[in-house]
């Protein structure tokens, strides 16, 4: 495959400007020193007041460097995320990239006709209908009218907005904005398509559409793709690499699995274990040691099939005997929708009194009950009768659950998004009821 993105050592440098605290003096102070100032005036009219210069600081200047030194290439059919925390980087690159802005230091390299999608309304006129610019952005993407016309109703059925092709769209809903913002620039036949985080906007089914799409564009006319998110889910569906910027640099670039364990490491400082030190969480009674999620050969890993078994163990040291201690994990998708808690009742020892020592407490998820995605857990160690909660971690661990076509899962051989926060794979049966015959 060709190169159509080359990128050497770009960086975007702003200046910033700091005023001195006395010229962002409230309403307040401003009113209340004029009005002495105005007394002393009134009590001796020939004075001459003259301003204070040690007070009055001139603003001072700081440069900030956006992006540093980042250069990455992106070859033909690629489709590449564009990953890391606010303030990282992500927006000011595609910015310089869709040649919105220009890089203070480095040079780029791009090879086709690129349709940008980084801002609610990018490229519309208010004034307009939704006719009007469709074919506005057309022109702006280079391409002839009949082209256009050949594409227009693949855009307005996929944007949904035939009701409204002929009201202005400074009368659109930011939705109604982003679905034709989108289907302009898929359907347009742009040899790269950039797409910011922009996506979020519009409702769930929606965004599952426009990733469909995007992958549909990419795996078959072999068109690149630039994509920011801050949904890994999205991410591990769309991208096959990433790019992890962090404080404006390039922190990370290859598989995308790599790339967003790298991204989650950043959040939580640990992905599928986490060890505490002399800092343990925890009181008097009970304190965490460590956690870790696992293979069933107890193998520390951050990504699993749908298809495997998923140990979560917790190291603890009980230091006083002569309570019911109870380990206790919360599962969290990527959406912060909790899919379960789960606690330590097994009916031999939901009762039972610990003594003073070390313990391991190991939850296994079984196999064929987890949906593809992001899950984050937290872990906790209760007390039930009367119910205290002695240690609770919030998101200590991450990991990713991946689905493949191949996988024995309830997927089975379809390929399209299959919606749930669960994948249970259930069993079925089957009778045949023979007719009657002159039935």
């Amino acid at each position: 495959m060709s190169t159509v993105i080359t990128v050497e050592n770009i960086g975007k440098k702003y200046t910033i400007s700091h005023q001195n605290r006395e010229e962002c003096s409230s309403l307040r102070e401003a009113i209340t020193s004029s009005v002495v100032s105005l007394s002393k005036k009134l009590v001796n009219p020939f004075r001459i007041i003259l301003p204070s210069v040690s007070n009055r600081l001139l603003p001072e200047t700081e440069d900030f460097w956006a992006l540093k030194d980042v250069s990455f290439e992106v070859k033909q059919g690629e489709r590449v995320g564009i990953i890391g925390r606010n303030g990282a980087g992500k927006s000011t690159l595609l910015k310089i990239l869709s040649r919105i802005t220009e890089p203070t230091t480095g040079s780029i390299r791009i090879k086709g006709r690129v349709a940008s999608l980084l801002e609610v309304g990018t490229g519309f006129h208010p004034e307009l209908t939704g006719r009007e610019n469709i074919f506005l952005n057309g022109a702006i993407l280079g391409m002839h009218r009949e082209e256009i016309r050949r594409k227009f109703d693949e855009i307005v059925d996929f944007a949904e907005i035939e009701k409204f092709l002929d009201t202005p769209v400074k009368r659109y809903s930011s939705g109604m904005y982003v679905r034709l913002a989108f289907a302009v620039a898929a359907h347009l036949e742009p040899e790269i398509l950039i797409v910011d985080e922009v996506l979020a906007v519009g409702d769930a089914q929606f965004q599952k559409k426009c990733l469909g799409k995007m992958e549909d564009v990419s795996a078959n006319d072999g068109r690149t793709v630039l994509f920011v998110s801050h949904s890994m889910e999205s991410v591990f569906k769309l991208c096959n690499k990433a790019i992890l910027l962090q404080n404006g640099t390039r922190a990370f670039y290859g598989a995308t699995e790599s790339a967003v364990t790298n991204y989650l490491q950043q959040d939580h400082g640990g992905l599928s274990k986490k060890k505490w030190g002399a800092e343990q969480p925890g009181n008097n009674l009970v304190r965490l040691r460590e956690l870790y999620c696992h293979d069933s050969n107890y193998n520390i890993r951050d990504v699993f099939e749908v298809s495997e078994s998923i140990g979560i163990s917790m190291e603890y040291e009980v230091l006083e005997s002569g309570h019911v201690l109870i380990p206790a994990f919360k599962i969290i998708d990527g959406f912060d929708t909790n899919i379960f808690d789960v606690h330590d009742v097994t009916p031999s020892r939901k009762r039972n009194i610990k003594e003073k020592g070390i313990y391991i407490s190991t939850v296994w998820i079984p196999n064929n009950l987890m949906a593809e995605g992001i899950i984050n857990i937290s872990a906790a160690i209760v007390t039930h009768k009367p119910f205290h909660v002695h240690v609770f971690e919030k998101n200590v661990l991450s990991l990713h659950i991946n689905e493949s076509i191949s996988a024995d899962s309830a997927r089975g051989d379809f390929s399209g998004h299959f919606p749930g926060i669960i994948r249970p794979l259930l069993s079925w049966d089957l009778k045949k009821i023979t007719p009657e015959s002159g039935d």
